[in-house]
């Protein structure tokens, strides 16, 4: 009688188990539709460089721990270099990609980018400048490959997800985010060649952190970036030849010689202290300049600023030996790269000469980014 009793129970149990079954089946990253999408787009990096063979985009979303309670991931495989051996072809690529996507799903939240960290400030900040969308992009990598004790990097793509997902994350420019904080792709970067807590913004300090009940910003860049940008890279071709030189004792000039040989339409001098320069070099920058190569001072010093040369405007020079198609420069052509690093100083100024061949102006994009 008792049993008799239970029988108009089980087809309640029975469509229990077939939900319990049917949650276990699932994929570890399916989520309910009122998550926010994210997609992550890999490019490669020690953060998928499993000894026997990289991790693919959709092997690292699938190590991504807890991903289901933020997010609904997406995936796609771009490259799956180490970030040094990316090209400034597939920069290019990879704006234009982003791009796209935002521009074709207007409901996706944001974008998680994997990176290598060696030049991962350098791509961020690119990203920074030439993607026109105010929602989130964030560059995640990780210090330790995944056949290593420690490897942080299945960590550091949950927390990019995280803030990529996150509304007030809008707006903010290319975010950078490893070792549970937020940086602006502006102002970061690697300070330390193994340890986890290299991404450091120097004094400017973090935009925000994220920890486990949620993810805080404390701040916003002021300068111009992501959709408030002017750089269209649907309109470039190509990137024009920027070279850094660095400035040492007793240093020789014949270094910028030769880069402007080699067809360098602008030289970025990562100057002792704010701007001076050793040796023969301030020589063969005056060389430079007389071609019409544009020559972008910053500093070697890790931080600080360059104030802008107030220099008389030059007339119109030739443009350089091998170089003619190049346009006619006009005005000064010793820029300041005010607090911009010198690698992301030559990032600004190839995109500059996309742009225009006005010194003035220029040394305007230089204040306002």
């Amino acid at each position: 009688m008792f049993n008799r009793g239970l029988q108009p129970l089980r087809p309640l149990r029975h469509l229990l188990i077939a939900v319990v079954l049917a949650a276990l089946a699932a994929p570890a990253w399916a989520q309910p539709a009122s998550l926010p999408r994210v997609r992550l787009i890999a490019t490669g990096g020690t953060i998928s460089n499993r000894m026997g063979g990289r991790l693919t985009a959709e092997e690292l979303i699938k190590s991504i721990p807890d991903v289901a309670r933020y997010a609904r991931p997406e995936f796609e495989q771009f490259a799956n270099l180490p970030s040094s051996a990316l090209t400034l072809a597939q920069w290019l690529q990879l704006a234009r990609r982003i791009n796209e996507v935002f521009r074709e799903d207007r409901d996706l939240a944001g974008i998680v980018v994997t990176s290598g960290t060696d030049t991962l400030e350098e791509t961020a900040y690119f990203l920074n400048l030439t993607v026109r969308a105010s929602r989130p992009v964030v560059v995640v990598g990780s210090m330790r490959n995944p056949s290593t004790l420690g490897y942080e990097g299945a960590a550091n793509l949950l927390e990019g997800i995280r803030v990529a997902a996150e509304p007030e994350a809008r707006g903010k420019g290319v975010l950078v985010v490893l070792n549970d904080e937020i940086n602006s792709a502006r102002e970061v970067t690697k300070t330390d060649a193994l340890r986890l807590e290299t991404f450091q913004s120097r004094s400017y300090g973090l935009l925000g952190v994220v920890d486990a009940d949620r993810v805080v910003f404390y701040r916003q860049p002021l300068k111009r970036h992501t959709a408030d940008s002017e750089f269209d890279v649907s309109k470039i071709a190509e990137l024009p030849r920027v070279d850094v030189v660095l400035v040492y004792q007793d240093a020789p000039g014949d270094i910028i010689t030769s880069a402007v040989e080699h067809g360098a339409r602008g030289i970025v001098l990562a100057a002792a202290g704010a701007g001076a320069t050793s040796g023969t070099q301030g020589q063969a920058l005056s060389d430079a300049a007389s071609k019409g190569v544009f020559v972008v001072t910053s500093t070697r010093t890790g931080s600080g600023r360059v104030a802008a040369f107030r220099t008389a405007p030059q007339p119109a020079t030739q443009a350089a030996a091998g170089n003619a198609a190049a346009p006619r420069p006009r005005g000064m052509l010793r820029i300041a790269a005010e607090d911009l690093a010198p690698v992301k100083a030559r990032i600004l100024l190839m995109l500059a000469l996309t742009q225009t061949n006005d010194a003035a102006e220029i040394q305007r994009m230089f204040t306002q980014y």
